[in-house]
């Protein structure tokens, strides 16, 4: 087990998943034992996703890495991350697209809100570059107005469709990443009615919860 976070990122390099200069520069500014439970603290640098609420988990590492790797944002970008969960990879993400991007973080659970919303505000520069949205991602993603365009989404969840908005949303040339049974899937969209596919297989997620109800 790894005991720093450095230790656990000189041991996604030498796997080879970390092959993006941005991500690891993400990774050394966001320490991962900032976002799990106080009693997974000394768990925090374990290449495993680990328990936080509500039946939910922060992801492997080496999982994060490859959705990141596969997402490909670029500074001054617009991101959405649906399902933020612990915010770890929102901070990421808000690293990642630098000052002049935004991360629009969606998540369901309630008691999950907060606690990613007071993670990420460990991290000041980086909360400021975040838009919480505690809701459902099928009917939209907060401050993001109809007509509004996306470049990057990720979903942190397993979902067996795409609702059409998502894909609606996301300007041409973007990229959406999201699990699905069991399979991580890139699209890229070239037009509204073009998108190129890349499939994954190996993974598995929490499923995608549609409704809070049994979380309130």
């Amino acid at each position: 087990m790894h005991n720093t976070n450095k230790e656990l990122i000189v041991s996604l390099d030498e796997l080879g998943v970390l092959r993006d200069t941005r991500i690891k520069s993400a990774l050394c500014a966001v320490d991962r034992r900032d976002f799990v439970l106080d009693e997974f603290r000394d768990e925090a640098y374990r290449d495993d996703a680990l328990p936080i609420l509500s039946g939910q988990t922060i992801s492997q590492p080496r999982t994060v890495v490859f959705m990141l790797e596969l997402l490909g944002t670029k500074e001054g970008e617009c991101v959405v991350d649906i399902g933020f969960g612990s915010g770890w990879q929102s901070a990421l993400l808000a690293h990642m697209v630098g000052a002049l991007g935004i991360v629009y973080a969606v998540e369901l659970i309630p008691a999950l809100c907060e606690f990613g919303k007071a993670n990420v505000a460990k991290y000041p520069d980086l909360y400021r570059r975040v838009r919480f949205h505690c809701g459902d991602a099928l009917e939209g993603f907060g401050e993001i107005e109809i007509g509004d365009h996306v470049d990057r989404i990720i979903v942190a969840a397993d979902i067996s469709e795409i609702p059409v908005r998502w894909r609606a949303v996301l300007r041409n040339g973007g990229v959406l990443v999201y699990p699905s049974n069991g399979v991580i899937r890139r699209e890229h969209k070239h037009s509204e009615e073009e998108f190129d596919i890349q499939e994954y297989p190996g993974f598995a997620f929490v499923p995608f919860v549609a409704t809070a109800h049994n979380y309130r």
